[in-house]
């Protein structure tokens, strides 16, 4: 693998020299230390956040585990790839989001080690690893949390944090609205998750109010966003909020890049369709569904006429219609597992996204200049639907309006739902114009916001640390253009 790999594994017992130490930092450069959550939807983000840093002079060390170093590419960068060591009944990648939270927790006593070691100016490390913030303070360093978040989502999180609108609403209620932000926004109950039930998963809910606290307390954010995107909501976290932020994104830029488009036979399928034809439908990699689901997905889309490519998890055939394969085998294709989503997105071919809108996919979608139908499913998905389409103009909702972590706690949405959204979203209206129009606006305040002068660019250069003395250590915004300085007192 490209890059520098330090195996932590075989040298744990021995601290970095001096030397070592001050040839990683050439001129006394900042050194920031990268620790991702293992799972592909955070680990990626943060590897290209890195790569920004990297590229602009700053010395980098990502943290992950030997398991999860497959998914990291560092080709043409200078980032350190340092392997954490585990124990052999170490770190378990579980479907189970808490039961990962908490493997990943036993992770403290080396990664205390490392930082000992290593000495890094700062960490940034993901907002579900909140232990990490006491472990960086007793060593004096600070911890910015990566926000897999927007802007919109932390604003409408405190928002509803601080109200408590589920405590208060009457048992016949089902909508309520969030107040004190830009805008407003009406949400249904039912797009929540039940107080009592989120209980009731002690490991999850621990960890949530924990990560919650400890980012409060955490220096400040870095976040996946650009300024464009949602500047009533960036002034708001930063000035109303009093969070110090730096949107450094869209990362989605780079993703995917160093696949093989030729060794894929579904661009050659691509290729083949008229431009803006192809509507793209995928939930991610977190996201599980009945094959009851599945199979009205398929009629939906079978149905709604456009031809299609539809990246599923699912290995089994139980829920594919009888006859569906041979009737869409000449507009359509079914993906199993991993598909390369950013380069299906900027394909010219594909026109309109189907997505559970996480906020990568989000992302991707915006850099592409698609508007997308939105079917969220849990965690932050419907604030970001709301983004989608109440703030940004962009989005056309399937009508999915149930929280769940797990498809038993969802009904099954219907085919016709699904029809009605595509054949909505690929229209050759007015309305579907405007949405058109808009994305593509976006996706060009996107690609600018990274190039020099723009908004993301220009958050990165004003990314400075100066260092007050071994204990106590004090960021500031200090404009360094392309250099970055550690100021020693």
């Amino acid at each position: 693998m490209p890059g520098v790999i330090t195996n932590y594994a075989s040298r744990c017992s021995r601290p970095a020299s001096t030397e070592t130490l001050m040839e990683s930092k050439p001129g006394g450069n900042l050194h920031m230390l990268f620790f991702p959550l293992m799972t592909k939807g955070h680990i990626l983000p943060m590897v290209e956040i890195a790569k920004l840093f990297a590229a602009r002079g700053v010395v980098v060390t990502l943290l992950t585990t030997p398991a999860n170093a497959t998914l990291i590419s560092l080709q043409d960068s200078s980032i350190r790839l340092h392997l954490i060591p585990i124990a052999e009944n170490g770190v378990t990648v579980s479907d189970d989001f808490a039961t990962l939270l908490d493997s990943v927790a036993t992770l403290r006593l080396p990664f205390d080690e490392i930082l000992r070691d290593l000495s890094p100016d700062c960490v940034v490390s993901d907002f579900f690893m909140p232990w990490t913030y006491d472990v960086a303070f007793a060593h004096g360093v600070p911890r910015l949390v990566f926000d897999g978040f927007s802007f919109f989502t932390r604003c409408l999180e405190d928002a509803y944090l601080k109200q408590n609108p589920m405590h208060d609403l009457a048992p016949d209620a089902q909508t309520f609205v969030l107040h004190s932000l830009p805008d407003r926004f009406e949400f249904l109950r039912s797009q929540f998750p039940d107080p009592d039930e989120f209980a009731k998963n002690t490991t999850l809910c621990r960890i949530w109010n924990e990560a919650l606290e400890v980012n409060r307390k955490s220096y400040g954010a870095v976040v996946n966003s650009f300024y464009e995107l949602e500047p009533d909501y960036a002034e708001y976290f930063r000035n109303v909020m009093g969070g110090k932020a730096w949107g450094v994104g869209p990362v989605s830029l780079s993703n995917d890049k160093n696949t093989n488009e030729e060794s894929h036979d579904l661009f050659k399928w691509l290729d083949s369709q008229k431009e803006g034809s192809v509507v793209y439908m995928c939930f991610g990699t977190m996201s599980d569904f009945s094959a009851a689901q599945l199979m009205e997905m398929a009629i939906g889309l079978e149905r709604s006429g456009h031809p299609f490519v539809w990246a599923v998890r699912s290995a089994g055939e139980d829920w594919i219609p009888q006859g569906f394969e041979g009737r869409i085998q000449e507009r359509g294709l079914v993906i199993r597992g991993w598909a390369p989503q950013s380069l299906i997105l900027n394909h010219a071919s594909v026109g309109g996204f189907v997505t559970h809108c996480g906020w990568n996919s989000c992302l991707e979608g915006i850099v592409a200049g698609l508007a997308m139908a939105t079917w969220p499913l849990f965690a932050e998905q419907f604030y970001n639907e709301k983004q989608l389409i109440d703030l940004l103009g962009i989005g056309v909702a399937v009508g999915a309006i149930e929280y769940g972590m797990v498809t038993e706690q969802r009904k099954v949405v219907a085919a016709g739902m699904l029809e009605a959204a595509v054949r909505r979203l690929m229209a050759e209206d007015e309305e579907a114009d405007e949405r058109r129009r808009r994305a593509r606006a976006l996706s060009v305040k996107a690609r600018r916001a990274l190039e020099k002068g723009g908004s993301s660019y220009n958050d990165i250069s004003a990314f400075g640390i100066r260092e007050h003395s071994k204990t106590c250590l004090n960021f500031g915004f200090v404009c360094l253009g392309v250099q970055f300085q550690v100021f020693h007192k």
